[in-house]
């Protein structure tokens, strides 16, 4: 049985002792599971879900706890303190993780916040940190299709918009044009991919694909005017921020789709808002 550091392992309890229980690590031995986090009615023979990390002694240790990032992840953490040798970052566990100096891209700072990948450091094997995140992104190209809804990490702030983490694996471009609401780095939501570049490179978008289309989204409207018993407070002179909060999409669409419409006579237009036509 191999176990993995700095991720969640399967392991069984085989020893009961007055500070927790003891959990089979197979070629690494016995690995003690502190007694705060051990579930109650546990015995002898039950396999628990732990974390495996090096505790201030750098003897491995289990927990139960859910760390913020785990090995082979990227996460935006808190400098907790610094010293010589370089930062540590809360990530939610007892023991801080460690940003030696040859792997922040600027000195960090305590109270500041940083997007870093973890990782096993090969010469000591300690679950350390890295800013420079560039060199663990994947190089190889994705297979995305256009459309597809992802889960990204807003990574850095650029002249063109905003650099984002593609499922802990990819990087990703939201451009500045295209955003309409409020976001800045450590941010985690849901994008769709716009497009997957010839050079492998992934345009984002924060909005379905599809409700750009007046068309369709000109129905969104009309059927939620309808959900909200025939009256919104929301008119092309809203604030694009309240637009896409509500409908993820465009001042530029939500007005296009008003349009058409109050081409069709289906909506009024008033100081406060819009309303359906009575029929």
């Amino acid at each position: 049985m191999n176990i993995e550091l700095g991720k969640f392992n399967q392991l069984e309890v085989v020893k009961e002792v007055d500070f927790g229980v003891y959990l089979d690590g197979g070629e690494e031995g016995e690995i003690l599971l502190p007694t705060r986090y051990v579930p109650e009615d546990c015995k002898i023979g039950d396999i628990l879900n732990v974390f495996l990390y090096l505790d201030m002694d750098e003897r491995l240790i289990a927990t139960t706890l859910t760390p913020f990032v785990q090995v082979g992840q990227f996460a935006c953490l808190e400098v907790s303190w610094v010293n010589q040798y370089g930062a540590f970052l809360n990530w939610g566990l007892m023991k801080d993780l460690f940003v030696p100096f040859r792997e922040q891209k600027m000195k960090m700072q305590v109270g500041r916040k940083y997007v870093v990948h973890a990782h096993l450091d090969e010469e000591s094997y300690r679950i350390v940190a890295s800013a420079k995140v560039e060199r663990y992104l994947s190089k190889d190209k994705p297979e995305y299709a256009a459309g597809e809804e992802v889960n990204i990490l807003i990574w850095q702030k650029t002249d063109l918009g905003f650099k984002a983490i593609i499922d802990n694996k990819y990087s990703g471009l939201l451009y500045e044009n295209e955003i309409f609401s409020s976001i800045e780095t450590g941010m985690e939501m849901k994008a769709f991919v716009k497009q997957v570049r010839e050079d492998g490179k992934v345009d984002l978008i924060l909005q379905k694909p599809g409700f750009e289309k007046v068309d369709d989204f000109a129905k969104t409207l009309l059927d939620y005017i309808k959900e909200q018993g025939g009256r919104i407070h929301l008119n092309d002179k809203s604030p694009a921020e309240d637009i896409y909060d509500t409908f993820g999409v465009s001042k530029k669409t939500f007005k296009k789709g008003v349009g058409d419409l109050y081409k069709k006579r289906l909506i009024a237009l008033h100081e406060d808002g819009i309303a359906l036509v009575e029929s």
